[in-house]
């Protein structure tokens, strides 16, 4: 089971995409952020997670921002965007700012679900 940290500050994909991620994959949010800053407030205070999953736009600052304070992240430890931007100079941003996945919201919601099963298998 893999232990995820949502940083998405829209409440009502926050709950849906949980419950998308528990029916369809081995995965727990242990729990969420809508800004930069208390997502980095969080990750700066927590190591016990394997997944963050970050939206670029938030209540405060970007998910880049998010990306940047993750870089310094154990190598067992995740970070995926999942955002409705998937263009690919976006995805060619993030992956430079170390994230190791990039979901478009409207049509990889199950792309996203089986590369949790693929990293929980593996973990």
């Amino acid at each position: 089971m893999l232990s995820a940290f949502l940083v998405e500050d829209n409440p009502l994909i926050r709950e849906n995409l949980s419950a998308a991620l528990a029916e369809l994959a081995p995965v727990t949010i242990i729990g969420w952020a809508a800004g930069e800053e208390s997502a980095r407030r969080w990750f700066a205070a927590h190591n016990d997670w394997n997944l963050a999953i970050v939206d670029l736009f938030l209540e405060d600052g970007n998910g880049l921002g998010v990306l940047r304070a993750l870089q310094a992240r154990a190598a067992e430890q995740r970070a995926v965007v999942l955002t409705n931007y998937a263009t690919q100079d976006i995805r060619v941003r993030c992956t430079a700012l170390g994230a190791d996945a990039v979901f478009d919201k409207s049509s990889e919601i199950e792309a996203l679900a089986q590369y949790c099963d693929r990293l929980a298998t593996a973990n």
